[in-house]
């Protein structure tokens, strides 16, 4: 409770309407129809569990809010079951109550929401805005198709948490607590009690315990729901991946027109070291090829024309490179001259060039069987791609036009894995041994989502691992296991729970020895099994905090009773039942503690707005008045949880 109001006393009207589900997600959904008219008891039909003021919480509303609580639990543990939801029941049901409870309130003191302020919150959903960012009708049916709710329940819901947000939040906004206020709890923390702690453990009265078949069977048809199974199915998984195309490679035609096409990679390119002399007028350029056809070195013919030897140096260049440098024209004609000869004059626009083809490197590159592997490689990684893909399409458009499973299986030659019974955790509990492969999540994920009957889904798988057609073969919804697979389950349950009432009894006896004057240890030691001593405990109310769940509720005991007084309480973990007793009580004084005063009062204003918000919520069903139909709420805990206590 105190953490539903720390969510609330922090947000603020506006914010995303999806924290309004976290505020009420234990609010009544309207998902099943259970009738009952009798009346009970209470003065009301008997489905009523409670009622405040002119509102109800019927066990309509409590299914449903616990198959609520149940989907959530199961988001985070596939294999979570009402039965382990138990221990959750009593808060469903409050929270259900402090709901009605609200409304209640407003309803008598007239404070009512207007259409539209619910109308607005329902346009602020993500899930009811279309492609375009604005609310569609379209998207608002299908969220509600999703969440299972009509209109008037995600309204109802909307209103609760409206109402939760403008009558409590602002009470309990910013709260303030003064040292003086604190300084006495930090007090009571450094308190410290002597006493004498013992356990009966359950342990010491299971032998001789001996079920008889009778028993077994009536002990599990009474405690049914505590052996449920949870929803099982059977899928079909077909992989799709690129060794399922391994046979498709590249023609001895492919990988040539390849090598052909990608000529300047795989074969290299033919390189010249080139001089030329650039000048602005044909006469000059003519004077060069002159001076250069007699004889002369070509930086020699070039420098009457004021070029030295560094401007008609080129180097080694490829015809693409030099087309680059001088033009196309000009290049083709220089890659087409033999070694040493002289060409032109030619005319560009850069001017006139005379090239001097000084030598001819031919091609350095890898001839078509040296590249040959490398050219498979590739291609046949594009090649399996392709038809990888191409073979998704198909068996998606085998399975838009209403084919069979078994129909696309054949058609596409795919290999399929037929799981056994499976969790949605992806175990089997008929075979210990199997665990769906971590790489097939995608595909336990969507044949969980799957109804029976739903065409087969591809999914893709993780790390490009490829595809996986999945289909549904079978569902088995959750239920009891058979008593013949769990025996020695149910077998030891029974012990326990034998053993656990015998350990209770005696417990019981040695308790009220205590409180009736008899010495601890001596009541301890008298008792008629073999049970550990009674030993001496010292502690300070501070350490409740930091004691493991083992000793805390011992500890909170202890803090609990009166000087001299005794009690015996169940150990939460079922080991046995403990007898506590408090000898001596020492007052603390935190004034020789400031930090831990300076701690409780920040701890203090943490919570203030929770606790003024509890306090106003606890005035509001003062005011209004709860009863609650204490055996019409034992039958639901027992029929949704299977657990009567």
């Amino acid at each position: 409770m105190f953490a539903f109001f720390r969510r609330l006393s922090k947000s603020a009207i506006g914010t995303s309407i999806l924290v309004m589900f976290l505020l009420a997600i234990l609010a009544s959904f309207a998902l099943a129809d259970i009738s009952g008219s009798s009346m009970g008891g209470f003065g009301q039909s008997s489905d009523t569990l409670a009622s405040v003021g002119d509102e109800k919480v019927t066990d309509r509303d409590l299914t449903a809010a616990m198959r609520r609580v149940l989907t959530q639990a199961q988001a985070q543990n596939p294999e979570a079951t009402y039965a382990s939801l138990a221990g959750d029941f009593g808060a469903v049901l409050d929270q259900l109550i402090d709901e009605r409870a609200m409304l209640a309130f407003a309803a008598d003191h007239g404070f009512t929401l207007s259409k539209r302020l619910v109308d607005a919150e329902i346009a602020n959903l993500p899930q009811t805005r279309g492609f375009d960012g604005k609310f569609s009708d379209q998207a608002y049916a299908a969220f509600l198709q999703q969440q299972q709710m009509t209109d008037a329940d995600l309204r109802r819901l909307l209103g609760v948490a409206l109402t939760q947000r403008l009558i409590l939040a602002p009470a309990a906004v910013d709260s303030r607590v003064p040292i003086g206020v604190a300084r006495p709890y930090a007090s009571m923390l450094l308190e410290q009690r002597e006493g004498q702690l013992a356990l009966v453990p359950v342990d010491a009265f299971r032998a001789g315990l001996t079920p008889t078949d009778g028993d077994l069977q009536s002990f599990y048809v009474q405690n049914r729901q505590r052996y449920i199974v949870p929803e099982q199915r059977i899928l079909k998984i077909a992989r799709i991946t690129p060794e399922t195309v391994a046979g498709v490679v590249p023609t001895d035609a492919e990988v040539a027109a390849y090598y052909r096409a990608n000529q300047a990679t795989y074969g290299g390119s033919e390189q010249r070291v080139i001089s030329q002399a650039v000048v602005k007028d044909e006469a000059a350029a003519d004077g060069i090829v002159a001076r250069a056809r007699g004889g002369a070195a070509f930086a020699a013919a070039a420098a009457p024309a004021g070029l030295s030897a560094e401007d008609v140096s080129v180097g080694p260049q490829s015809k693409a490179e030099f087309g680059q440098l001088a033009g196309d024209a000009v290049a083709n004609a220089a890659f087409a001259a033999a070694k040493g000869a002289i060409v032109g004059p030619l005319r560009s626009d850069l001017g006139w060039h005379v090239i001097r083809i000084d030598d001819i490197k031919g091609a350095s590159g890898r001839t078509l069987d040296q590249a040959r592997a490398e050219i498979l490689t590739k291609l046949g990684a594009d090649k399996r791609k392709g038809a990888l893909t191409d073979l998704v399409t198909k068996v998606e458009d085998m399975i838009d036009g209403g084919s069979s499973y078994a129909e696309v299986i054949a058609a596409a030659k795919l290999p399929v894995i037929i799981t056994p019974p499976i969790t949605g955790a992806g175990t089997a509990r008929g075979a210990p041994g199997f665990k769906l492969p971590p790489d097939l999540a995608p595909a336990l994920k969507t044949g969980f989502a799957q109804a029976a009957g739903d065409d087969p889904e591809v999914v893709t798988l993780p790390n490009q691992a490829g595809y996986a057609l999945v289909a549904v073969d079978r569902i088995a919804e959750a239920a009891p296991a058979p008593l013949i697979d769990i025996r020695d389950k149910v077998r030891d349950d029974w012990i326990h729970r034998k053993a656990s009432d015998r350990a209770r009894a005696v417990a019981s006896q040695i308790a009220a020895k205590v409180a009736g004057g008899s010495d601890f240890a001596k009541a301890v030691s008298e008792s008629a099994v073999a049970l550990p001593p009674a030993q001496p405990v010292i502690a300070r109310r501070i350490q409740i905090s930091q004691a493991n769940a083992d000793a805390a509720a011992p500890l909170k005991m202890l803090f609990t009773l009166l000087r001299g007084k005794s009690r015996m309480i169940a150990d939460p973990g079922g080991r046995g039942f403990f007898i506590v007793k408090v000898n001596r009580v020492t007052p603390g004084n935190a004034l020789s503690n400031p930090a831990l005063i300076a701690q409780t009062q920040a701890a203090f204003q943490q919570t203030a707005s929770e606790e003024i918000a509890a306090e106003l919520l606890a005035a509001m069903k003062a005011e209004q008045g709860v009863k609650r139909n204490d055996k019409a709420i034992a039958s639901a805990k027992q029929r949704i949880t299977g657990s009567g206590n």
